[in-house]
């Protein structure tokens, strides 16, 4: 009794709230949506609906949160998934071979990824303005090469393709554990998010390359002085992004089985970028994590689930968004010189 006293009184309340702000805000999005809307929102298949259309945009927003916190912004993720994905699509109707598909895709993340962060470590291009350039010829090349429309797997030229390829589709749609109370199961693109944000926050709080590029964000002279390798780091970081940028388009493909250069992708920076700010990582560099992202993304998604439910204009949505971010950076700020005081 005197240890949970004692542990009450000593609580810092102020550093778990900053530290979990992500985590604090949804937990009191949930209450009030529940309120709102009752069992109808708040039911495990609902839940299991909001992971699983936020899933895409949540393993996107993985790599733009270590992007951030090493004190860039990726703003071509959006076109680079929608590139990938055509890209990834027409390899598999032209080969039949839905591996060479994958490799296809995870190369050109990769090389898209290199090619962001040669422009920012090697030639000091602004990350914002290397990957608003990166942006418009990735969307630009998409729009190009696929006559600005879309294009489906099975199917060349709108004629059905020998090749059995439509196995691919399992990759994002198959569903376990159906049952009474599952009613559709748990969709794979769930598990690939959890999986990928457990993996990330490992890398970001257990190894070296997670250190410096914590270091890199917070001081990026002081990081060099220390023998951080920095732009081998900021290289490295723009790939891993790329990477999964490159898994996320994969799963995209394989859940919808088409891809649209004009279309797909369309707003996944902004949506990855509010989802890393509401997480608590700071846009200046050098504070933010992986789980945190993960709940920033979610809270996006209760947004637009409880205002679906209640027959609100989609519209709106970005208004609701968009305050959010808003009020989260100010959030930032405010603790910001709180802790320059002390």
């Amino acid at each position: 009794m005197t240890y949970a006293k004692n542990f009450v009184k000593n609580f810092n309340y102020k550093k778990f709230l900053v530290e979990n702000s992500a985590l604090v805000t949804l937990v009191l999005l949930l209450i009030i949506a529940t309120a709102i809307q009752g069992s109808a929102f708040f039911n495990i298949n609902n839940f299991v609906n909001i992971l699983f259309n936020n899933a895409i945009v949540g393993i996107i927003a993985l790599g733009m949160t270590i992007i951030i916190i090493a004190g860039g912004i990726d703003l071509s993720v959006g076109s680079a998934a929608a590139l990938t994905g055509l890209f990834t699509i027409t390899t598999i109707n032209h080969t039949g071979s839905i591996t060479l598909g994958v490799l296809a895709a995870f190369a050109t993340g990769i090389f898209m990824g290199l090619f962001n962060g040669v422009l920012v470590a090697h030639f000091r291009v602004p990350a914002f303005i290397a990957t608003l350039g990166a942006m418009q010829i990735f969307r630009s090349m998409s729009l190009y090469f696929w006559d600005g429309g879309g294009i489906s797997l099975g199917r060349i030229g709108g004629t059905p393709i020998e090749h059995d390829v439509l196995s691919f589709l399992a990759f994002s749609n198959t569903r376990l554990f159906q049952g009474d109370l599952l009613q559709r199961g748990l969709p794979l693109p769930i598990f690939y998010w959890i999986a990928l944000t457990i993996i990330m926050a490992i890398v970001c709080k257990k190894t070296a390359l997670g250190r410096h590029i914590y270091a890199i964000g917070s001081n990026e002279r002081a990081a060099n002085l220390s023998a951080v390798k920095v732009k081998r780091v900021k290289i490295f970081v723009f790939m891993i992004s790329g990477a999964l940028m490159a898994f996320a388009a994969l799963v995209e493909a394989s859940r919808l089985g088409s891809m649209n250069a004009a279309t797909s992708g369309g707003f996944y920076e902004l949506q990855a970028i509010a989802a890393v700010v509401i997480g608590g990582t700071a846009m200046s560099g050098g504070r933010g994590k992986p789980v945190g992202t993960f709940f920033g993304m979610l809270t996006l998604g209760v947004i637009n689930n409880v205002m679906n439910q209640m027959g609100l204009s989609s519209f709106l949505v970005g208004t609701i968004q968009g305050s959010i971010v808003i009020i989260a950076v100010l959030f930032q700020m405010t603790m910001s010189r709180k802790e320059k005081k002390f």
